[in-house]
């Protein structure tokens, strides 16, 4: 997020201050790291640097919040196993100790969606929304690591959940159902990096369903599915000559255009595809 939509920082920035929602800080934090590459190759690793992430929010005494669902997998298992698993968390502290840090499983790790949902709730949410975004249709992507694996997850049904459209509602949109919605974005596990072919057959297949199903945009609540579905439908006109225009949001950005904050504050510019006619579509709205 910081590197390729720097915009999804600023918007969630934005819209949880609008909110009355204080964001601390994590100085000194690195990646999660990343559960698709890095977790199937060295899990002890992968458990001691989500540790070393979640011992520093523990310092500070905050719960962790994820604007990202590859994110919210790493630190939120790496926090249950090692809450519910006395001796593997001995094994990390031995390696955290000498650097300085230490887990001790005193605090949450929650998706951004689900805090707003549960925590903040959708009647405040909706509250909150001075600039209804009546008449847009959105199509929802949730991603793979927010609702699965189901026996780790407690967000509700992971095929047929509500938890983003309810969310989504609140800002006065409508979600519409589409073919396939709760396939992955085709980035996932390493497969954009490995077969860039076979992940846009994917992103193809999502992109495509969602335009003929009528929707005026794309909202998802993770970074790197956001840059697959957004720079893949660039790569999809580059290779395949096959090009929908879909904007792709996340979900802070959408929020932050129902609650009155400028698109210019909202990160638009680093969107490979234009949001212009989205925008167009909004005034009277916004």
């Amino acid at each position: 997020m910081p590197n390729r939509y720097p915009g999804i920082e600023l918007a969630t920035r934005i819209v949880m201050k609008n909110l009355g929602i204080e964001l601390v800080d994590m100085e000194g934090a690195s990646c999660c790291p990343a559960p698709g590459a890095f977790g199937p190759a060295d899990l002890f690793t992968w458990r001691v640097l989500g540790a070393r992430n979640l011992s520093i929010a523990e310092k500070k005494g905050v719960d962790v919040l994820t604007v990202c669902n590859g994110c919210y997998k790493t630190l939120y298992e790496v926090n249950q196993d090692l809450k519910s698993d006395p001796e593997l968390r001995e094994r990390v502290n031995e390696v955290l100790r000498p650097l300085g840090y230490e887990y001790n499983g005193t605090i949450r790790v929650r998706h951004i969606a689900e805090y707003l949902h549960r925590d903040y709730g959708v009647e405040k949410l909706r509250g909150a929304v001075k600039k209804p975004l009546e008449g847009i249709k959105v199509a929802v992507h949730y991603g793979c690591h927010l609702m699965r694996p189901k026996l780790r997850r407690e967000l509700g049904d992971s095929e047929r959940p509500h938890l983003l459209e309810d969310i989504i509602e609140a800002t006065g949109a409508e979600c519409v159902e589409y073919k396939d919605m709760m396939i992955c974005c085709g980035a996932g596990g390493g497969v954009r990096s490995y077969d860039l072919a076979l992940s846009l057959t994917l992103t193809h297949t999502k992109i495509k369903n969602a335009t003929e199903a009528g929707a005026d945009c794309m909202v998802n609540v993770c970074p790197f599915c956001h840059l697959q579905l957004d720079r893949g439908q660039a790569e999809l006109k580059e290779q395949w000559g096959v090009y929908y225009g879909l904007p792709i949001l996340h979900y802070s950005q959408l929020l932050g255009l129902a609650m009155g904050i400028p698109p210019k504050m909202l990160g638009f510019e680093a969107h490979y595809v234009p949001v212009d006619s989205f925008l167009e579509k909004l005034k009277g709205i916004i």
